[in-house]
Order: C-alpha cells, then structure tokens, then sequence
C-alpha cells in the first residue's frame, strides 16, 4: 500500500482539545481519566462508548452528541458490582456489533435475538490493568442503551490461548461478515515487565464459543520500528473490497495510529508509517495519540482517539496519573 493509497484514509486536522475529560471528582467512575472512545449513530443522534478509570478499575459509560464535537454524559452503563463475578472490578467496552462494516455507512448497531451486543474486558484486581483481563459480553434490549446486562462468565480467555497472549486480552473488536463472527483482540504475553501486546483473531458461529485463528497473532510487532512494542486497539472496517485495521503502535517512547489491510480478514499487510502521530510538546496529544474510533459523515473522516500529554497545573484529571488522558478527534478536513 502506497502513500498515495494511504491518503484517503488521512485526518491531519486534530481539533486540539478534548471531545470528553474525566470529572476529577473523587468517587466517580472518571475521577482520574477517560479512555477508548467507540462512536456510533442511533436513533438519530451520535452516540460515544467510553472507559473512566478511577484508580480502582475501568467502567464504562455513555454520551451523546448532535455534531460530534460536543458531547454530554448519560451515564454509566457497565459498571462495578458488590460480588464474587469474575469482572466484580470493572469492565472496560470497547464495541458493539454493528448492523455494517462499511466504512462509509454511518456505524449503527446490530440486535441479535432481539438484543444488542456489546465486548468488554476486565481485570482481576483493582488498580491500572492489574492481572489477566479476560472478556465479555453484555446485552441490551432498551433502546435508550442504558441498562446492559453482563453474562455469567467469560466468553474469551487467556487460559486456553498460546504463549503470546498468556499476559491477558485487552480491547476486542466484534464484527458480522457472511454468518460468522469474527473477534479482533489485543494481548500480551506477560502480566507484568517489559511485555510485547499483539493483535489476534478468531472466529465464531453463536458469540459464545469461538476458535482463534492457526496463525495468531494476525497483526505482529515490527523489530527496532515505530510498533516495535505494541500492535494494538483493532478499528476494523472496510472500503469496498478491502478490509481496514485502525490500530496504535507503540515503541517505547509514544503511542501512534497506524493501518494494515487484509482480503480476507486474517491475513494483513502494515503500511510502514503511523497514520496518526503524536504531537508536538505541550500539545494534546505529545505523548500518546491512540485507540481509533473511525466514522464518516458529511464527506469527512472523523478518527476519535485518545490523547495523552504531561499533566499540566489546571488539568481537571491526571496529577495522581502524571499525565493528561482524555479523548479527542482528527478529521479529514477541518470541521471547527
């Protein structure tokens, strides 16, 4: 894939300042930052899933919008429970299946039997991604989606994974393409240290059991380069023919958008540059510029995505963090 093929799918105009910021409250599922934004439109408005993280764990929340700029919180959706459950710290939802994949429809969701679907993730033990994340599922039947209903117990797992993952599952991806269903997931190989997250793949008829693909990972790090760390965060989708993964490399230092491409789903190919980079110092997003959210409206690609920079004095989030995470978005011509 060449430059000029990567162009289309290019939003060099960052709006510079956050779409949704943690509440800083002390208590609230936010109070110290937000994170990993999935964009949607339903019942006609724009509609944004989205993880706080308040020191103890990650639970997830809803917002809405009429212009994709200005967002205004509804209220959380997953949240954490008094229990013995096996995701009692937290779930972090990243996706819900949509009705298409196509890049250029605007993303709406899906109901199988008569309910909506959405992935999520979870920790073992309070504070930042602390153990083995497995992953889940919630339904939902109000169309206000605001009371989800989390299954018993896993549906994906480490414990049965090969050695590249044994660290935990990170953010799944959950798509319908010719009666299968296909997850897209990030792992690591190791809970704690210097671990490498690649991104994974597998395959289900019923959303409940699932085989991985023989050749996981599918989308792998790249020695001494800008995703030599990290390949993670799969935004899959598709353009005519071929398939999208809007996904982050990291190598260390910062944390970039990239995209790979695939025929079939499973076997993809990486452009060699991020299509997103991180910003300039005391920008938004100077230290990270991450976790693709994709939509198009009105003849422009917006590309949601979470920004970190240094907390700086007046930061609403971050002090105990040492950093300013919160969720902005890049679009392919300018919109303010």
């Amino acid at each position: 894939m060449n430059k000029s093929e990567v162009e289309k799918y290019a939003t060099p105009y960052k709006l510079g300042r956050p779409v949704l910021t943690g509440s800083g409250m002390k208590g609230r599922f936010d109070s110290l930052a937000v994170d990993v934004p999935f964009v949607f439109f339903h019942r006609g408005r724009f509609y944004m899933t989205y993880v706080g993280f308040d020191g103890d764990g990650y639970q997830t929340a809803l917002a809405v919008s009429d212009n994709l700029l200005d967002w205004s919180f509804q209220g959380v959706i997953l949240g954490r429970e008094d229990s013995d459950r096996w995701d009692r710290i937290g779930a972090a939802g990243t996706w819900i299946l949509k009705q298409s994949n196509d890049l250029y429809e605007l993303p709406q969701l899906k109901k199988i039997n008569d309910r909506y679907w959405m992935v999520y993730h979870s920790y073992p033990s309070p504070g930042y991604e602390e153990g083995a994340a497995e992953i889940g599922l919630a339904w939902c039947e109000d169309e206000n989606l605001l009371e989800w209903h989390k299954l018993a117990e896993p549906v994906f797992t480490w414990k049965d994974g090969d050695d590249w993952e044994k660290g935990g599952l990170y953010k799944a991806c959950l798509i319908e393409h010719e009666d299968k269903f296909y997850l897209f997931y990030n792992a690591k190989n190791l809970t704690h240290g210097a671990w490498a997250e690649q991104t994974g793949a597998a395959v289900s008829q019923n959303l409940l059991e699932w085989t991985r693909f023989d050749h996981n990972p599918i989308l792998q790090i790249s020695v001494r380069q800008w995703d030599s760390k990290f390949v993670s965060d799969p935004y899959i989708c598709r353009d005519g023919d071929l398939w999208l993964n809007f996904y982050f490399g990291f190598d260390g230092v910062h944390a970039q958008e990239g995209l790979a491409f695939s025929a079939d789903l499973l076997h993809w190919r990486k452009h060699d540059r991020p299509i997103l980079e991180s910003g300039y110092i005391g920008s938004l997003d100077e230290i990270h510029a991450h976790k693709a959210s994709i939509l198009y409206y009105n003849d422009v690609l917006y590309h949601f995505y979470t920004a970190v920079r240094p907390y700086q004095d007046g930061d609403r989030t971050g002090k105990e963090l040492h950093s300013f995470r919160t969720i902005t978005v890049a679009t392919s011509k300018p919109v303010e």
